[in-house]
C-alpha cells in the first residue's frame, strides 16, 4: 500500500514484511467486474485502457483484476520496495510511486482508471491523495475506491457494548480494545455517507456505492456478512465507483 506520510515510524511499519498488503478476493473480483463494465471490452482498433493499481501491495488484487479486465493494461504502483518485489511476480508492470514527495510518476490525464483498494484508510493526508489521483486520471476517468466501513453491522453492535470498532486502531505497536490481533495501520475510517461526500468534494462524481464482504469475519458469520452487502451502509467494506469531473 502507498503510505502518504514521511514519518520514519510509518515508513518502517509499511516496509515490514509481516504487515498485511493484500485484501480478500471477493472485494477484488467485485471491484474488477464493476470496472470491466465501465471500460468495456478491448476491441480491434481500440486502445486498451491504462489502469493504475495505486497501493497495489503484493499485486494479488491486481492479478485478480487482470483476469477480469482481459486485454487492458494494468500497472501496479506502490511505495514499499518489499511489496513491489512480490507484486512483480504477479504483474508484468510495476512502478515505485507515492502520493507525496512530488506525486505519482505519471503525466496528467494519462490513466483511464485507478484502483485504490484499502489505501485511503492508511493516509495522513487523504485530500492531497485524491487530488493526485484526479490529476493522473483523464476527464471522465474511473476511480474504484474501497475502504473498511466504520458503521459495519458488527461495529454498530460493538460500540453499543463499549468495544472499539473493528478496523479502528489506537497504536502501531499492538491491538487495544477491539477484536483481532493484527495491527494494520489504519488512520482514517469512513461511513458510507462520509465516503460519498469526501469523494464528491474531491472532484469526482459518485456513480455507484456498493458493499463487499470482509475476509476476516469468522466463518459462521460470513453468510450474514454477505447478506449485509445488500445494504452498503452496514456492509463490511465500502466500494465506490466514481468518475473524474
Amino acid at each position: 500500500m502507498t503510505a502518504h506520510a514521511t514519518a520514519p515510524g510509518l515508513r518502517d511499519f509499511y516496509e515490514d514484511p509481516a504487515v498485511p498488503v493484500a485484501s480478500g478476493e471477493d472485494r477484488s473480483r467485485l471491484q474488477a467486474r464493476l470496472l470491466a463494465r465501465a471500460l468495456g471490452p478491448v476491441r480491434p482498433g481500440r486502445e486498451p485502457a491504462t489502469v493504475l493499481d495505486v497501493g497495489c501491495g503484493d499485486g494479488s488484487a491486481a492479478a485478480v483484476a487482470a483476469r477480469i479486465l482481459d486485454g487492458h493494461r494494468i500497472v501496479g504502483v506502490d511505495w514499499s520496495q518489499d511489496a513491489l518485489r512480490r507484486a512483480a511476480l504477479r504483474l508484468p508492470r510495476v512502478v515505485r510511486g507515492e502520493l507525496s514527495d512530488g506525486g505519482l510518476p505519471f503525466a496528467s490525464a494519462s490513466a483511464d482508471a485507478v484502483l485504490f483498494s484499502e489505501v485511503v484508510e492508511h493516509l495522513v493526508d487523504p485530500d492531497s491523495a485524491l487530488d493526485e489521483l484526479r490529476r493522473v486520471l483523464r476527464p471522465g476517468g474511473h476511480l474504484m475506491l474501497s475502504t473498511p466501513n466504520l458503521a459495519a453491522w458488527y461495529n454498530r453492535a460493538l460500540l453499543l457494548g463499549g468495544v472499539q470498532p473493528v478496523f479502528s486502531e489506537v497504536s502501531l505497536r499492538g491491538v487495544h480494545g477491539r477484536p483481532g490481533s493484527q495491527v494494520v495501520g489504519h488512520l482514517r475510517l469512513f461511513t458510507a455517507r462520509a465516503l460519498r461526500e469526501f469523494v464528491t468534494a474531491s472532484g469526482f462524481e459518485v456513480v455507484r456505492l456498493e458493499g463487499a464482504p470482509f475476509h476476516g469475519v469468522p466463518r459462521p458469520l460470513r453468510p450474514l456478512d454477505r447478506l449485509a452487502c445488500r445494504v452498503p451502509s452496514v456492509a463490511s467494506i465500502l466500494l465506490v465507483h466514481a468518475r473524474r469531473r
